[in-house]
């Protein structure tokens, strides 16, 4: 089993070669040798033929009655690192920003203990790519990955949370992360000279009427009590101040609490999107991708269990939170799967995403503690 010295030497080496989504290849190379140094006994491993960089190892339980899940994610995001830790960054604009560095050492830390403590139920335990991008679980789980013995009964996994105490585990009934669509807008008029408006079609007029329009979704069709985002971020339209704009793009992201909120919020945009083509006598072609961004709607009765747990065991620091508007892939999962997702805090005053995000290493162990805990408490279970 790695002790907390090995896991943070480990996770010091994942956050020194983060990759991108889909190319986690010197990651998935270290994760390897790591969980092949594990005792073998009862583990099983399987890389996916469509999906090379990701990793599941199953634990075979000594008199199983079902299989549980335990998922992390492995990728990294496009962020320079300013730390000036040691152990930073060695691939120029590539960092582990959101955590994720600490979230595979975590759950190496899980395996081994249960590489060594053979388990009563069956446990898959997935590194999964993509999850900052290019939706890897859903990916997954469209390559038939979770088939046969390697189907979980339940999934759990953990993020983690700069806002909580080190080593503090939240988590909360019903939605933990939002889901997202994004949005492009293409407005399309016919361009022209600015001194003779009367012979061109202006997209940027209508662009500002649309957007205008589009903040009243959430305070007009969406009920007050619950809460849903729409936020157009990024606009381009026009080339010189005396040409009017035959073309405009707008980008954007919507987010939603739960799968028919996000529906209701889309459906708006589309109606204004029609509107303002209609108003305005032009082409407004809308592209809604919502990919594999699910609202992360935690199971009722397993996320009961689990917080009992938590609120009961001794040397766990357990905090009930609210929803978060950020997104998380593990949505789509659980949206298959019956599950909870939940946070591991790393107590930082840099944010998720940051390029000076620099959890504190003391909660490593701490989540492999409670998480083990737990682990053992559900399988005692009928």
């Amino acid at each position: 089993m790695l002790t907390e010295k090995q896991l943070i030497r480990v996770r010091r080496h994942l956050h020194q070669i983060p990759e991108l989504a889909l190319h986690e290849f010197q990651t998935h190379d270290y994760l390897m040798k790591i969980i092949k140094d594990f005792n073998q006994d009862h583990l099983e491993i399987m890389v996916p033929d469509k999906l090379p960089t990701a990793i599941l190892v199953l634990v075979h339980g000594t008199a199983p009655q079902r299989t549980i899940g335990y998922r992390t994610d492995i990728d990294a995001l496009p962020v320079k690192e300013q730390t000036g830790l040691p152990y930073a960054s060695q691939h120029p604009g590539v960092m582990h920003a959101c955590g994720h560095d600490i979230h595979m050492t975590v759950a190496l830390g899980v395996l081994s203990y249960f590489s060594d403590h053979q388990p009563q139920d069956n446990l898959v335990f997935f590194f999964q790519p993509a999850e900052e991008s290019d939706y890897g679980g859903k990916r997954a789980y469209e390559a038939g990955v979770f088939t046969g013995q390697w189907r979980p009964d339940e999934f759990y996994g953990l993020h983690d949370n700069p806002d909580l105490p080190a080593g503090a585990i939240g988590c909360r009934m019903g939605t933990l992360f939002a889901g997202t669509t994004e949005v492009n807008i293409d407005l399309i008029g016919k361009g022209g000279h600015a001194a003779y408006p009367q012979d061109a079609n202006d997209t940027v007029v209508a662009a500002a009427s649309l957007i205008t329009q589009v903040q009243t979704v959430i305070s007009r069709s969406i009920d007050p009590i619950q809460s849903g985002v729409i936020t157009l971020g990024k606009i381009r339209g026009g080339s010189i101040r005396n040409v009017i704009a035959g073309h405009t793009r707008i980008e954007g992201t919507i987010r939603g609490l739960t799968q028919k909120m996000i529906k209701r919020i889309d459906h708006r945009l589309a109606e204004i999107c029609r509107g303002i083509g209609t108003s305005f006598n032009m082409k407004v072609q809308l592209e809604l991708n919502q990919g594999g961004y699910w609202p992360v709607e935690n199971n009722p009765q397993l996320t009961k269990n689990f917080i009992q747990y938590m609120q009961q065991a001794p040397d766990v620091n357990f905090i009930e939170t609210p929803p978060a508007m950020t997104g998380e892939d593990f949505g789509f999962l659980l949206a298959q799967f019956p599950g909870t997702m939940f946070w591991l805090g790393v107590d930082d005053d840099s944010q998720l995403h940051s390029a000076t995000l620099t959890p504190k290493e003391s909660a490593i162990q701490k989540g492999v503690n409670a998480i083990t805990g737990f682990l053992n408490y559900r399988m005692q279970q009928n």
